[in-house]
């Protein structure tokens, strides 16, 4: 991130001041509307965007940066998203406002619509991936966004990773939105309260599994089971999953693998044959509907003659954690690493 002066000064301020308080507070105090401003950030491409006062019509490609307004106590300046939050994926605390978003697109906002919107800015998580609406002609160009006065900015820990040319291994580009999002809105001692939290979670996880080899961590697979049965897909080493895993103390079998999702082959699934798997289910909107498509996923890979005879499937090691918390960028990633660990090491990793 790349702030002028005075806005790197508040947020650093506000990160060591909640770092003493030692927890995330219910309702954070708020900078004014005029403070730490002008702000100047970085996007993907090394492009910078400027704000002299907090976007107020703010339009999201998808749940996740939508999720993180929200988290910083933003959302009142959302006009609209894409890709909204299916039922029951957003936090309980948030999930009745987030249903009164407007919803622009169920997946992708049509390049006439998001132009057409009325917003003043932007929050892209996909385009810069080329994919999920970023193929030429689908997306508007920076010149058509500068021509109907939207502020164009990327959620860096998911539309650019594929810049820094390796593994993401650890939180610090989702801890490094929050930051940027907070700096933006006007929202910095919220925003540093939310990652003192996230790194007090990780960190715990991380010294707790100090002493133990890296060659001796499991080795862990990551399901998603939307794609059951037919085309399996590998979270490879760019995607959030990768960082979640590896903080927890395992090992992504496709850790190998460049880039965010991938589909690959079942023989290679079997090839790896992890040590544990991860029943990815998209969320279906309430507990026992969550439940049902966990069931279904065991009894396909026990079924399947494919996968059957994996150690995983054999043993029963199976983790039943929701995709979302583990695929999108979010504050509920360092929960995850937590969930995770205390499955992985229960008497080194306690769960709280």
């Amino acid at each position: 991130m790349r702030c002028r002066v005075l806005c790197g000064v508040l947020v650093t301020a506000a990160f060591l001041l909640s770092a003493c308080a030692g927890g995330v507070s219910a309702s954070a105090p708020q900078a004014p509307a005029g403070a730490g401003f002008p702000v100047e950030l970085e996007n993907c491409k090394g492009s910078a965007v400027t704000f002299d006062a907090p976007p107020s019509k703010i339009v999201t490609s998808n749940a996740s940066s939508l999720e993180m307004l929200f988290w910083l106590g933003a959302q009142d300046r959302v006009l609209g998203t894409g890709f909204p939050p299916a039922e029951g994926t957003m936090p309980e605390r948030f999930a009745r406002d987030a249903a009164k978003i407007q919803v622009l697109g169920d997946k992708v906002i049509a390049k006439e619509k998001l132009l057409g919107s009325g917003a003043d800015l932007y929050i892209d998580t996909f385009s810069n991936m080329g994919m999920m609406g970023g193929a030429a002609g689908v997306a508007p160009t920076e010149e058509e966004f500068a021509a109907v006065g939207i502020k164009h900015l990327f959620l860096q820990s998911t539309a650019c990773p594929a810049q820094s040319g390796g593994p993401v291994v650890d939180l610090s580009a989702v801890e490094g939105d929050l930051k940027r999002l907070g700096a933006m809105t006007g929202t910095s001692p919220r925003a540093g309260e939310l990652v003192a939290e996230m790194e007090r979670k990780t960190g715990e996880v991380r010294d707790a599994l100090a002493k133990v080899p890296q060659d001796q961590r499991p080795t862990y697979y990551f399901f998603d089971v939307g794609a059951t049965p037919g085309q399996p897909v590998a979270a490879c080493n760019q995607q959030v999953a990768n960082a979640v895993i590896t903080l927890a103390g395992a090992r992504n079998v496709y850790g190998d693998c460049s880039g965010g999702f991938k589909p690959v082959g079942w023989e290679d699934v079997v090839a790896r044959d992890p040590d544990w798997i991860q029943l990815g289910v998209r969320n279906r909107g309430d507990a026992r509907a969550n439940q049902a498509g966990f069931d279904e996923a065991v009894k396909f890979l026990k079924e399947f003659p494919a996968t059957a005879g994996l150690k995983a499937v054999r043993e029963d090691r199976f983790l039943r954690i929701p995709s979302e918390r583990t695929t999108i960028a979010s504050v509920r990633n360092a929960d995850t690493v937590r969930e995770i660990a205390t499955t992985l090491y229960p008497d080194l990793v306690k769960a709280g």
